[in-house]
């Protein structure tokens, strides 16, 4: 792609700003103790005029020890009667004078209905800053990706409305529609795309969109959804490479009408790109976005369960780096990684007041609450947050390792929601901990990746249940031998486990092939389950409650015979 003077003049004038964007971040890293004092006086000073701070006396907070006094740990079901008001339209329920809301930012819905976050002016500006430093410091060590296009998958953000008319869904749909327009010019999906509501059509109107074009930079929540477009991509190339040539969009995809006329401009018949891809595809036998783009860096989730999808990003897009998010929620961004290949990022001290559980005392009566510089490395923490979407001390279930500080800013690494814990005899296994262990299995077991899951069964002794992805035909005779390599390094992993396992209180984990590609389809159900468009969504590794695996144990390969494949007991 030949640059105009334009493009470079451009490209000159987003590395200055770049610099000072991410300058501005640490200098507020390095005095992060005094940043976050500040933040905190704004944050209840903003809000003392509410319903919710009257309540809690804001009035009368003078300092950290006041509010962590005044004000509880809160879970959203306790702030659910505030958010349905500000809903309605009483904003005062929630907010001072003066502010505005804009809309309601809904969570991803993974396993319970969706959550509501109030975004205000404020909440936005915050938004946009973190992707801004982010931005600014990966283009920074990317520079090659500056002034080409991106490829980014959002959410609409008018899923519903709310009872006050106000539009509820993705604050990255709100952002993309106002995002400025000299940087709309590099998105390759305008935001009409979100409001294709039927997933296989979306994400292949994104692939007519990017195969042909001069891809740089690729940013989504999930890994997961960046694999399913390269294999789309592929999957579909003959019929993708056809519509480039027509200057089409397949009729028998669902998108709507006011879409596809949103995308008229965008469809031009594009012959010199169609021949090229069908050259590559006939060169190689596929069509991977290696093949086809010079991409400078991948940007997602890399932590917690996200890790074990990176192992199948070289088969797709090469030796490319990436460069995780960071720990970010529809509730606020959390932290801001610095560097490629570690979900470990400093601390987001200038937007959110951030307080830290200690993982053994957390979901305990009256726990042991740490500010930010109290933290230490190598800890595992649960973490509270106050935002400025109004929620105070609220407990978002995100438990993160301390893996350093950079300057008085602690860098944080997600391990795995609070509610991924598993406990039938008391072992407590983590998310986390059975990923790491799958993950050595299968480099163990020379079996490769692949979708699975583990599922808590009650008997006499209760038991795990593994359920795997068969991609090739997954034979009996590889079940025990993987079943014992799991069960021990799960053991080595969890100490209680291994307690509970030598003790007879838990039985040896029973292997299950599913039929290869069942656990995407199921995941798609899940994610529409209650939201229509959910980009968000996460895979379930574990599950914790026995039963919760029915819908799998239909899928099962030996399920038409009534019976399931299992290691020895």
């Amino acid at each position: 792609m030949t640059l105009s003077f334009g493009d470079r003049l451009l490209a000159r004038v987003a590395k200055v700003h770049a610099g000072r964007v991410f300058a501005r971040f640490m200098r507020d890293a390095e005095r992060a103790t005094s940043v976050q004092e500040r933040l905190l006086d704004s944050l209840i000073k903003a809000n003392a005029s509410s319903d919710y701070g009257r309540e809690h006396g804001f009035g009368s907070i003078r300092g950290y020890a006041d509010f962590a006094r005044q004000v509880p740990i809160t879970r959203y079901e306790m702030l659910k009667p505030f958010v349905e008001r500000v809903m309605r339209g009483e904003t005062g329920a929630m907010f001072g004078a003066g502010q505005r809301v804009h809309m309601f930012a809904m969570t991803s819905g993974t396993v319970d209905e969706p959550k509501y976050v109030p975004v205000t002016d404020r909440f936005m500006a915050d938004h946009r800053a973190g992707w801004n430093a982010f931005g600014a410091k990966a283009l920074t060590d990317h520079p090659d990706s500056l002034v080409r296009y991106i490829l980014q998958v959002t959410s609409p953000m008018d899923e519903e409305r709310a009872p006050g008319g106000l539009p509820c869904g993705a604050i990255t749909g709100m952002m993309a529609r106002n995002q400025k327009r000299i940087v709309q010019k590099y998105y390759i999906a305008p935001p009409e795309v979100a409001n294709i509501s039927d997933t296989n059509a979306r994400r292949y109107t994104i692939m007519r969109l990017a195969m042909p074009a001069d891809v740089s930079w690729i940013v989504t929540a999930s890994p997961a959804t960046v694999l399913q477009l390269a294999r789309i991509g592929d999957a579909e190339s003959e019929r993708i490479i056809r519509d480039v040539r027509d200057g089409t969009l397949s009729a028998e995809m669902d998108v709507p009408a006011e879409v596809r006329d949103a995308l008229a401009d965008r469809l031009r018949a594009d012959r010199v790109g169609a021949d090229r891809l069908e050259r590559l595809r006939a060169e190689r036998g596929r069509l991977y976005p290696r093949d086809y783009w010079r991409l400078g860096f991948l940007a997602n989730w890399t932590g917690g369960t996200m890790g074990l999808y990176l192992q199948d990003f070289p088969t797709y897009f090469g030796d490319v780096p990436v460069r995780d998010i960071g720990l970010l929620a529809t509730e606020g961004r959390m932290s801001l990684p610095i560097e490629d290949g570690t979900a470990s990022g400093v601390a987001m001290v200038s937007s959110v007041f951030l307080e830290f559980v200690p993982a053994d005392q957390y979901g305990t009566d009256d726990p042991v609450v740490l500010r930010a510089h109290e933290v230490n490395v190598g800890e595992e923490y649960f973490l509270l947050l106050t935002t400025s979407a109004g929620f105070y001390r609220y407990d978002i279930g995100d438990c993160v390792r301390v893996t350093g500080f950079v300057g008085q800013a602690p860098l944080i690494a997600f391990l795995n929601k609070g509610a991924h814990v598993s406990s039938v005899a008391g072992e407590k296994i983590t998310e986390h901990q059975v990923v790491s262990a799958f993950e050595l299995t299968a480099v163990e077991c020379g079996m490769g990746s692949r979708e699975f899951v583990l599922a808590p069964c009650w008997g006499e002794p209760p038991h795990y249940r593994l359920f795997l992805e068969s991609r090739d035909g997954g034979t009996d005779e590889a079940l025990p031998e993987l079943a014992r390599t799991f069960d021990r390094v799960l053991g080595e992993m969890n100490m209680e486990y291994a307690s509970k396992r030598s003790s007879g209180r838990l039985g040896k984990v029973e292997t299950v092939w599913v039929e290869a590609g069942s656990m995407s389809e199921l995941n798609r159900e899940r994610a529409s389950r209650y939201r229509a468009s959910n980009e968000q969504f996460k895979h379930q590794f574990l599950l914790t409650v026995p039963g919760d695996d029915s819908e799998l144990m239909e899928m099962t390969v030996d399920n038409a015979c009534g019976k399931i494949s299992m290691t020895e007991r």
